[in-house]
Order: C-alpha cells, then sequence, then structure tokens
C-alpha cells in the first residue's frame, strides 16, 4: 500500500472516530465564545422573580423567624441552606438551586432559581476537563488526532486543488489570520 493509500486511511479512519470529540468541542466552544461576549453562562439556565416583603427590615432584628417568613413568602422552605449579609443594605439567603436577596430598607426581595442547562452542561463539563482521569488521555489523544487529521487533509489532493495550488493559498491564509488576530489584539 503506497504512503497516498495510508495518509487516506489515517484521515478517514481518525475523521470516525473523533467526529463525537470534533461535535463536542464545536458545539461547547461557540457557546462558550458567546458566554464571553453577552454575559450568557451556557452552562446554567437563571430565573428571576421578584417579590415584596410586607415592611422593611434592620440588619440587627433579622433572626430565624424573619429567614421563615421570607421563605414563606417565596415558596422556598424546604429549599433553605443559609443566609447571611453581603453588606449592610442586604440579606441574602441561600437555596438548593437559587438564592434571594433582600434589599432591607425597602423590603423588596429577588428569588433567582438555577439549573443546569440540558446539553450544553454536559458539554462544558467535558470541554472544561472536569473529570479529569481518563477524560484528559482521551482529549489528549483527541487534539494529537486532530494534528494528524489537518496534515493528512493537506496530503489528500494533488495538484493545482492540493498543497501545491489552491490548497496552498488557503493554507497559508488560515495559518494567518490567528497569526494577524493574535498581533491586533496583543500588541495594536
Amino acid at each position: 500500500m503506497g504512503w497516498r493509500k495510508w495518509n487516506r486511511w489515517i484521515h478517514r479512519e481518525l475523521g470516525f472516530l473523533f467526529f463525537g470529540m470534533t461535535i463536542i468541542y464545536g458545539i461547547s466552544g461557540i457557546a462558550l465564545n458567546h458566554s464571553v461576549a453577552r454575559h450568557w453562562n451556557p452552562g446554567i439556565i437563571t430565573n428571576a422573580t421578584s417579590m415584596q416583603y410586607p415592611g422593611t427590615l434592620q440588619k440587627s432584628e433579622v433572626d430565624r423567624n424573619t429567614i421563615e417568613i421570607i421563605l414563606d413568602l417565596t415558596g422556598e422552605k424546604e429549599n433553605y441552606k443559609q443566609y447571611y449579609f453581603p453588606d449592610q443594605d442586604h440579606l441574602m439567603i441561600y437555596l438548593k438551586g437559587g438564592h434571594i436577596i433582600v434589599e432591607l430598607q425597602t423590603g423588596e426581595m429577588q428569588l433567582t432559581k438555577i439549573r443546569n442547562r440540558p446539553v450544553f452542561s454536559e458539554l462544558n463539563y467535558l470541554h472544561y476537563n472536569k473529570p479529569k482521569k481518563l477524560w484528559t488521555w482521551f482529549s489528549d489523544l483527541y487534539a494529537f488526532g486532530l494534528i494528524l487529521i489537518a496534515i493528512s487533509g493537506l496530503l489528500l489532493i494533488k495538484g493545482k486543488k492540493g498543497i501545491t495550488g489552491r490548497g496552498g493559498i488557503l493554507t497559508i491564509i488560515g495559518i494567518l489570520i490567528p497569526l494577524v488576530l493574535l498581533i491586533f489584539y496583543l500588541w495594536l
């Protein structure tokens, strides 16, 4: 078997083997890019609801009974974890799956419920390499596989459409774009 047949075989087989990983990193990568730009967390969904405490509160008056009243008003009694004062004007109540912020002077309460975003949460878990262990090894194998796929892809086609023609021009452009952007963002 000649080197071109081996090259096609490597490119094809690795492409099939790493299809799933490419989808995982592609989707989660797009989501992570847009989370930074739009203050959007692809891993979680938050829902905030405003409510009103009947009256105002003083930090010194807040006790377990006050917390119970707030939990009854918000319907979150079974989810209570703990409370604290982040500053003189606010009370923070931690819940399983969210929190309540109370503005003491006005009695305005904001209940924020937090839950995992389906699919994106799991993809981000893998993208950030949170499992560690075997996932790290498989991710490294995938990265090496991508290098082989890229190199073998350059050598798939001969002639004007290959690396010595149009393919070479596109390859140079594909190398220059990240370099130009890197120079622009780091030094200009």
